[in-house]
């Protein structure tokens, strides 16, 4: 898959950023405060991975397994429209960024800040995937282990 960035005139967003923020923008509506129903966490996931492209969608598929085994405390959601992971508080400690979205030349598995990742003064939050293997799906559960110690 080759990397192609889309701009357009409009404030600097692309038509497919802006759709994300959209996306966003209706899963906290949806979530709503005191008393509003609160969204499907694993359908929402489930259809967001069923939107993507075959290819994102397998390793999303993968990825969505893995997590689910590495990280059961963890709850599925969507965050800009792509499949998310939270902790108790509500804060998404892992996402996947998938390829098709914004024309990237591959999909990401991305850590946010309450991942417990740290080491030093530097370490990676963001994983490229190109396919799954039994390798990759080990280091995705190591990772999950680690992020939710």
């Amino acid at each position: 898959m080759t990397a192609e960035t889309i701009t357009t005139g409009v404030g600097g967003f692309s038509a497919e950023e802006r759709a994300a923020m959209r996306a966003r923008a209706d899963e906290l509506r949806a979530e709503g405060r005191g008393g509003a129903k609160k969204a499907d966490g694993l359908q929402a996931l489930l259809d967001a991975i069923a939107k993507m492209t075959p290819e994102d969608r397998a390793l999303a598929e993968r990825v969505h397994v893995t997590v689910s085994a590495a990280a059961p405390d963890l709850l599925p959601k969507t965050w800009y429209g792509m499949p998310a992971y939270t902790n108790a508080d509500g804060k998404v400690v892992v996402a996947v960024k998938n390829a098709g979205k914004f024309g990237q030349r591959y999909t990401t598995v991305e850590f946010q800040d309450p991942a417990h990742l740290d080491d030093g003064d530097l370490w990676p939050v963001s994983f490229a995937l190109t396919r799954w293997t039994p390798e990759v799906e080990a280091s995705v559960a190591g990772l999950m282990r680690a992020a939710v110690s």
